[in-house]
């Protein structure tokens, strides 16, 4: 399934005039480690399959999904089976100003099953359905249908997790909406200055909230501190250029924002659970 392999990049070789791929998938074949600029969901439909990133193992059950954020290292083992692959350009949700709250919520691997929520579960598996069958038919519409079915899916789950966070927060909608803006600019302004120095007085007044009220809320909001949001953005820079042969762990420190290399170790370790070098050694190995 894995046509173009660049070190750990994989290169989505897309139909001409389309930015998906469906995979009808049989393959008894271990994938390995590797990423891409790509939403990619998976949906066993004969046995289960399994998906490994760096800390987690998913197992995913038939008819239950996994939705794979881009530039997530991720490998598959040798599963017999039948299962639905599908792969989206993330260019063409991530470079739409309007889609920017919708990708917002694909920050982790998610597994929809219906233990999380069963709406949203029987949706999911509706819409990989769905799409399998409008991608048998050569129509003028039938893209244009499948990405509709996409993104409504890709919304639902912003709206789940929308829900989720206001019963975290307990607030009414307007609270709820106000949070959203503040902290989908907070969140923009980390994604471009993670290399530099950010200061809690920097973020709170970027939200226009005070020092005390920004903490406070941030962490109901994410399930974490500012500042633990601040070194998983910077660590997630940091596992990329670790895999460049060329560069050292000092330098992936300093380009990704790490104020020191014992600082770096520490953090990276403590989400990671092992060091830069044993993960470059690892996976320069693979």
């Amino acid at each position: 399934m894995i046509k173009h392999l660049s070190g750990d990049y994989e290169t989505v070789e897309y139909e001409s005039k389309r930015s998906f791929l469906l995979h009808d998938n049989y393959d008894n074949e271990a994938y390995p480690i590797h990423w891409h600029n790509a939403v990619e969901i998976l949906m066993p439909l004969e046995n289960h399959y399994i998906v490994n990133t760096l800390d987690t193992e998913y197992i995913i059950p038939m008819h239950d999904l996994l939705i794979i954020p881009p530039a997530e290292l991720h490998s598959m083992p040798a599963v017999k089976g039948h299962r639905l692959i599908l792969q989206c350009d993330n260019s063409v949700l991530a470079d739409i100003p309007v889609f920017e709250p919708v990708m917002r919520g694909l920050v982790s691997p998610m597994l929809i099953d219906s233990n999380l929520d069963k709406g949203l579960h029987c949706l999911a598996k509706k819409t990989m359905f769905s799409i399998y069958e409008l991608n048998s038919k050569k129509s003028e519409l039938a893209d244009v249908k499948i990405y509709i079915a996409l993104i409504n899916l890709l919304i639902a789950i912003r709206e789940f997790k929308i829900g989720q966070t206001k019963i975290s927060l307990d607030c009414d909608d307007v609270k709820l909406d106000e949070y959203n803006e503040k902290f989908g600019i907070v969140m923009k302004y980390i994604d471009a200055n993670y290399m530099y120095d950010i200061s809690l007085e920097q973020l709170a007044d970027v939200a226009g909230y005070s020092k005390y009220h920004f903490s406070r809320i941030f962490k109901q909001y994410n399930s974490m501190s500012y500042l633990q949001y601040i070194n998983a953005r910077r660590t997630k820079a940091a596992e990329l250029l670790l895999l460049e042969p060329d560069i050292s762990v000092t330098e992936v420190a300093m380009r990704s924002g790490f104020k020191s290399l014992t600082t770096f170790n520490r953090i990276f370790k403590e989400i990671k659970h092992c060091t830069p070098t044993d993960f470059k050694k690892l996976y320069s190995k693979h």
